[in-house]
C-alpha cells in the first residue's frame, strides 16, 4: 500500500469514528453497563498510576485520571469504594467536571481526545469524544458549562470546544508547550503555563485571544490554581541557573532550583515568586497546585521527594525581584507556615476538600489517593485504585526516574530534565561528554533503546554504562547499584513517543515533503533512516567545538521533531524553518542545493507526522 493511500484510509477512518462517537451521545444512560465497586471489580488491570483528580462540590465523590491503565475512576471518599472505572483512550492526563456535575471531561495525551463522560448517580456513561491530536493536557470548563478549554501541548494552542455540539470552535495561539491552566471564579480570563517558552499566557475568553503574558526563566510549569477574587494564578516550576553540574553547584541552588510562584490575571505585572528549597534538603519537582477554600493555605506537591508541602500565604515573601536561591531561613524554620509531609510513591495532583480540613493527593507510584489531616499533618487514610501486586522491573526503574533522592540533596530527578522522558527547552551541561562548559540540549529518551550509541557524541555504546555514567555525573547522587541500572533501563525501553499526535493538515504536502526527505533534493533519509530516522554513526557537520572532547555528533532521531523548543545541539535553531535555511540546510549538509520555499513548508510538513 503506498503512502498517499494509507493517509486516505487513515482519514475515512477518523472520520468514521468522529461518527461512532457523536451517536455515543444518543446512547441512553440506562444502558448496560460494567460498574467497577467494592462488590464489582473492574475488568481493567495494571497500575493505575494517578495524576490528576477533581472533587465534585459536595466532596463526597473523587474521580481520578489513570495514566497507564487508560482509564478513570469514579470514588467515594468516605470509605474509598469504586463506584465505576471507565476506559479511554491512550495516557489520560487531566480530568475536570462541568459545573454541574453532570459530565466529566479527561483529555488523554496519547489519544489526542477530549473524552466526554456522563454521570448518572455513582456511574460514568460514555457520551462522546473530540479528536483534538497534539498531545491534550490541562482541561477547564466554563462556568457556564458550555465551553471546554484544553491545553494541546504539541500545538501551542489552547482548544475551545463546545461542549454540546462536541467540536472545536476556536483555536487560541499561545506558547510553546502549554501543558496545564486554569480559569478564574467568573471564567473572564484563562491562565496558561506554557513551560517550552517560560511563562504564563493570560488568555480573554471573551474574545478568545491573548490578553497578554507574563514571561521568566523557568521549566516544568506545574498546575495552576486561581485565587477567589480572580487576582492571581499561583503555581510551581523549576529554574534552571545555567551553572555546570557540581555537588556544590547543585547545593547553592546554583543547577536546578525549585519555586512557588504567582502572576496577576487582571493586569500586566512582574510575577512574584518564592523559593521553596531549604539548605540541604530540597523541595523538588513541585507539580500539583491548590488553594485552601478560605485562601489561606497553598497545598503543592513535590513529586521528586515524595511529599507534600503546605503554605501558609500570609507568610510568603512573594517579590517581584529575584527570589534567591533558597528558602529564607525564617520561613522554612517557621513549623506554622512551612509544613511538609512525606507522602512517598510520586504525588501529583491535589485538591483541598470543601471544608479545607482535608487535601486529597494522587499518587501515581502508589495507585492511590491519599487523604491528608491538615491539622494532624499526617496521612489519614488511603483510597485504593487498584495495580500490580509486586512492581515489574520497569516499574522499579520507572520509581528511580522520578525520585529526586538520585540527586545531591534531593534538588531534582531524570525527570526534572526529561520531562515525561522527553526534553527541555534550555541547553545544560550534564558533564555526559567528559568536558566542562559544553553546553547542550538535552536528548529525548524517547524510543531509546533504538537510538543508540548515545550522547551527543554517540561516545557511549551501552545503554546501561550510558544510564550508570548519567547517575554518577549529571545527578551526583548515591552509586546506583547494577540492579538499579537495569531496572531503569526497563523503564527507559518502554518510553514511547507520540508519534503521528499532529494530524497532518495538507496530506499532498506531506506526500510531496517525504519525496523530498527520501530524494536526492535534501538527501536527509541518507543519515535519519526509518523507522527511528538515525543511522547510528557520528557526523562532522561542521557544529563543533573547540571545548568538546569528541569529534562530530551522533544522528539524532526525527522521532517527535516537532514538539521540541531547540534544534542541533546548541539549540540555536529555533525552529524547523531556521534550522533548514542556516545551520542544516540540505546545501551545507548534503552538498545538494537550497530549498525552494515552499520545497522547505513541504519538508516540514512531513517532518511534523514523525
Amino acid at each position: 500500500m503506498n503512502h498517499r493511500r494509507q493517509i486516505v484510509l487513515g482519514l475515512a477512518m477518523t472520520f468514521a469514528l468522529q461518527g461512532v462517537w457523536q451517536l455515543g451521545l444518543a446512547i441512553s444512560p440506562d444502558r448496560d453497563h460494567e460498574t467497577a465497586s467494592a462488590s464489582t471489580p473492574s475488568k481493567i488491570g495494571g497500575d493505575r498510576s494517578p495524576v490528576d483528580l477533581v472533587l465534585s462540590a459536595d466532596g463526597a465523590l473523587a474521580l481520578t485520571a489513570n495514566q497507564t491503565s487508560d482509564s478513570v475512576s469514579l470514588l467515594r471518599v468516605s470509605d474509598g469504594a469504586i463506584l465505576d472505572e471507565v476506559a479511554v483512550s491512550r495516557r489520560p492526563a487531566a480530568v475536570a467536571f462541568t459545573p454541574d456535575e453532570r459530565y466529566a471531561l479527561v483529555t488523554t495525551t496519547q489519544g489526542g481526545e477530549l473524552v466526554v463522560l456522563a454521570r448518572s448517580g455513582e456511574r460514568l456513561i460514555p457520551a462522546g469524544a473530540v479528536l483534538l491530536g497534539y498531545q491534550p493536557h490541562g482541561v477547564a470548563a466554563s462556568p457556564d458549562g458550555k465551553l471546554a478549554y484544553v491545553a494541546l501541548e504539541g500545538a501551542n494552542q489552547v482548544a475551545v470546544v463546545e461542549l454540546a455540539a462536541r467540536e472545536v470552535v476556536a483555536r487560541i495561539p499561545v506558547g510553546k508547550w502549554p501543558r496545564y491552566l486554569c480559569l478564574t471564579p467568573d471564567g473572564s480570563r484563562l491562565a496558561v503555563g506554557c513551560s517550552g517558552d517560560g511563562g504564563i499566557w493570560v488568555v480573554d475568553t471573551a474574545r478568545q485571544e491573548t490578553a497578554f503574558q507574563t514571561r521568566f526563566v523557568g521549566l516544568n510549569i506545574g498546575h495552576l490554581a486561581a485565587s477567589s477574587d480572580g487576582q492571581y494564578a499561583y503555581f510551581p516550576w523549576m529554574v534552571y541557573a545555567d551553572r555546570p553540574i557540581t555537588k556544590r553547584n547543585i547545593q547553592e541552588g546554583w543547577v536546578l532550583g525549585n519555586r512557588l510562584a504567582r502572576v496577576r490575571l487582571d493586569k500586566v505585572a512582574r510575577r512574584e515568586a518564592i523559593a521553596i528549597d531549604p539548605r540541604g534538603k530540597a523541595v523538588a519537582d513541585p507539580h500539583g497546585m491548590a488553594l485552601s477554600p478560605d485562601g489561606q493555605w497553598a497545598a503543592l506537591t513535590a513529586s521528586g521527594t515524595h511529599e507534600l508541602v503546605l503554605l501558609r500565604i500570609a507568610a510568603l515573601d512573594l517579590r517581584p525581584d529575584g527570589p534567591g536561591d533558597h528558602i529564607k531561613p525564617e520561613l522554612a524554620a517557621d513549623t506554622e507556615s512551612f509544613i511538609r509531609i512525606p507522602l512517598g510513591g510520586r504525588p501529583m495532583a491535589v485538591r483541598f476538600d470543601p471544608s479545607g480540613e482535608h487535601v486529597l493527593v494522587a499518587n501515581y507510584l502508589t495507585n492511590k489517593v491519599q487523604v491528608v489531616d491538615v491539622a494532624e499533618r499526617k496521612v489519614e487514610r488511603e483510597l485504593i485504585l487498584g495495580g500490580e501486586v509486586e512492581p515489574s522491573l520497569a516499574r522499579r526503574g520507572e520509581a528511580i526516574f522520578f525520585d529526586a533522592h538520585r540527586s545531591t540533596d534531593g534538588w531534582y530527578s531524570c525527570h526534572s530534565c526529561h520531562y515525561e522522558g522527553h526534553t527541555n527547552a534550555v541547553t545544560i551541561d550534564t558533564r555526559n561528554d567528559m568536558s566542562d562548559n559544553t553546553f547542550k540540549m538535552v536528548l529525548t529518551l524517547r524510543n531509546i533503546q533504538h537510538t543508540g550509541p548515545w550522547f551527543w557524541h554517540g561516545w557511549q555504546k551501552s545503554l546501561p554504562e550510558a544510564v550508570h555514567r548519567s547517575l554518577i555525573e549529571t545527578m551526583q547522587g548515591p552509586r546506583p547499584s547494577d540492579d538499579e541500572v537495569l531496572e531503569l533501563v526497563a523503564y527507559l525501553k518502554t518510553l514511547e513517543g507520540d508519534r503521528g499526535a499532529r494530524p497532518p493538515a495538507d496530506t499532498e504536502a506531506v506526500e510531496r515533503g517525504r519525496d523530498i526527505f527520501t530524494g536526492q533534493v535534501a538527501n536527509c533519509a541518507s543519515c535519519h533512516i526509518a523507522p527511528s530516522y538515525t543511522d547510528g554513526e557520528i557526523h562532522d557537520v561542521g557544529l563543533g567545538s573547540e571545548y568538546d572532547n569528541f569529534e562530530g555528533y551522533n544522528t539524532p532521531t526525527l522521532l517527535g521533531i516537532a514538539n521540541r523548543t531547540g534544534y542541533l545541539h546548541h539549540g540555536r535553531a529555533r525552529s524547523l524553518d531556521e534550522l533548514l535555511t542556516d545551520l542544516h540546510s540540505p546545501a551545507k549538509v548534503s552538498g545538494t542545493r537550497e530549498l525552494t520555499d515552499r520545497e522547505r513548508a513541504d519538508l516540514i510538513a512531513f517532518l511534523e507526522t514523525l
